[in-house]
Parts: C-alpha cells; sequence; structure tokens
C-alpha cells in the first residue's frame, strides 16, 4: 500500500458543513470558545449570524444546541471531544439522545491528538461513554472522504450522532467507489490467517501492519469500523469465523471501546481468540505519533500482536 499525502480531517469536516449549510439554512454550528480548534472560522464569515459560541461552557452549548434542534434547526455541536463527551455527558444523554432530537455532535481532535497539552486534553474515553447512551449512532470515519459523507449523512438523519473529528494527519484509505454506509464495516484487504479490525487514526496503521505480514506469509484481513453504533456484526462475525483470530487496535481505551463492541459481538456469536490494542493508562506528555508508538499502536505493534494469533 502507497501512501503518500496525508490529510487534516477538520479540513473535509469543515468545507463539507459550509456547502450543506449554503443548500439547507437550517444548519448552524454551535461551540465553546473553540471556532479555531474545530475549523469553523471560514463557516463563522460565511454565516455569522449562523454560529453560536457560548464560551467554556460545554453543558450550555449541548443544552443550545437541543433547543436549537427542537426549534427545527439542524446544530452542529462542535468541541474537543473530551470536553463535549466529559462535561456534558448529562446533556448528551438526555438532552440529545433521550429527547431523539436531530443534532450532531462532533468530537474534536479526539484521542491523543492534543499530544503536548496532556491527559486533561486527551479524549481516549470518548467512545466508551458515547456506546454507553442509547439511540446514539456513534461515527468514526478513518479519512476525508469518509469524514466528509460522515457530515452529509449526518445532516440528514433522524437523530442524534455523535462524530470523531480527527486532527492527527491520516492519508486516504477508503474505496470511495463503495460508498460510506451506516453500520457497514468496510473490508478493506481480504485474509485468511488473521484479521485485523481498527478504527479512525489507526485504520492506516493496521494496512501497514498488514503489509508486513504479508512479507511473512501471513495473510492478514484489514476491516474498517467507521459505525461504532449501529456496528456490523455479520461482518465481525464471519471474519472470527474465516480466520484464526482477531486483533483490534484503537486511539482509546479498549474498555467499552472499538475492543469489547467486537468482543461482545464475538462473546455471544462466535467466541474466537483476540488481541486488544489500545490506550491502557493515562498517557503521558508528548506529541500524538509520540503516544500511538509509546502504546504500540502502530504498524509494528498490530503487527506482533497478529502473529501471536497467527502462530
Amino acid at each position: 500500500m502507497t501512501q503518500t499525502a496525508e490529510f487534516d480531517c477538520r479540513k473535509a469536516f469543515a468545507e463539507t458543513l459550509i456547502a450543506l449549510a449554503r443548500a439547507d439554512e437550517r444548519i448552524v454550528a454551535v461551540c465553546n470558545d473553540s471556532v479555531g480548534s474545530s475549523n469553523l472560522k471560514e463557516f463563522e464569515a460565511a454565516f455569522p449570524d449562523r454560529l453560536v459560541n457560548v464560551g467554556i461552557a460545554e453543558q450550555n452549548m449541548v443544552g443550545v444546541g437541543a433547543g436549537l434542534a427542537n426549534a427545527g434547526l439542524v446544530p452542529f455541536v462542535c468541541s474537543a471531544s473530551p470536553f463535549l463527551t466529559g462535561r456534558a455527558m448529562e446533556q448528551v444523554k438526555v438532552d440529545a439522545a433521550y429527547n431523539g432530537y436531530h443534532m450532531v455532535l462532533c468530537g474534536m481532535s479526539p484521542g491523543m491528538a492534543y499530544g503536548e497539552l496532556g491527559p486533561t486534553h486527551h479524549s481516549i474515553e470518548d467512545l466508551a461513554w458515547m456506546r454507553a447512551i442509547h439511540d446514539l449512532t456513534i461515527l468514526v470515519p478513518a479519512d476525508p472522504f469518509q469524514t466528509a459523507e460522515a457530515v452529509r449523512w449526518a445532516a440528514a438523519a433522524a437523530g442524534p450522532v455523535f462524530m470523531r473529528v480527527g486532527r492527527f494527519k491520516v492519508p486516504a484509505v477508503s474505496r470511495e467507489s463503495e460508498g460510506f454506509v451506516v453500520g457497514r464495516a468496510d473490508e478493506l484487504r481480504q485474509g485468511s490467517d488473521v484479521t485485523l479490525v481498527a478504527t479512525g487514526t489507526l485504520v492506516s496503521r493496521a494496512l501497514r501492519a498488514a503489509e508486513e505480514l504479508a512479507a511473512e506469509g501471513i495473510s492478514a484481513r484489514v476491516i474498517n469500523v467507521s459505525s461504532l453504533a449501529p456496528l456490523d456484526r455479520a461482518c465481525l462475525i464471519r471474519a472470527a469465523r474465516e480466520t484464526r483470530g482477531i486483533v483490534t487496535a484503537e486511539e482509546g481505551v479498549p474498555q467499552g471501546g472499538l475492543g469489547g463492541a467486537v468482543a461482545e459481538v464475538l462473546a455471544e456469536a462466535h467466541p474466537a481468540r483476540m488481541r486488544i490494542l489500545g490506550v491502557d493508562a493515562f498517557a503521558p506528555t508528548g506529541d500524538a505519533a509520540f503516544l500511538l508508538d509509546h502504546f504500540g499502536l502502530n504498524a509494528a505493534g498490530i503487527a506482533r500482536a497478529a502473529r501471536e494469533l497467527a502462530a
């Protein structure tokens, strides 16, 4: 797999949101003093009366978004993911999900993308927290194409959506001809020995791991889970049946996250050997690439786990 250019998915997010807003005057943005970090400067310039900046008040931010949704607008509520999900958890649960409002909760710069700002800004629990909320769609696009498509889908959805919008630059990995389907996992590479299941920033690293394994004669299937809720159970069960084991890799805690979700499915339907990779401690301070390597969330770490299952 040749990887050249890498992209900040926030750019695809912003461009798509602006295009949708030009066509639909119901679309508004709400943020928490994060116009810059949420990449909303161009949106604000184009639609100054359609951006609500509540200041550093995340609970209020989600509540305002719910009020706008109740009034018939389509709010994109944007905030650094640790603060959107951690500080405003009750409002996400009650104001957004319990009421079933059509609002898009955008967790910006998730995982360990804030790097040097340390554990207070690392968003490693967000997927586990959001998965515990009933009737909340959870999207984790892996590249710019999926980010743009996820924004389009969310704008037209019937209920509340949480989506991660990555800051850590990633290469394009999608098969654009196959489109983006919520509830479908994408098999990016076929394989018969072991399956690598990844999400978000880890998808490109899983593909590189598969290349390393192929050079050793190990055939690795690679699955991109961009829709964590709903989850493609059939794809995961098929992989468990057809390969010797499953490696999951995510930029977050696996308890309740991708690793937990896959384990839940397989425990019920087809128990399989697993290696579950993620962030298993409060991450130290350092840039995002260093932190991913620190936790073995790189091609070498994924390949190492796969070898244990393929042996």
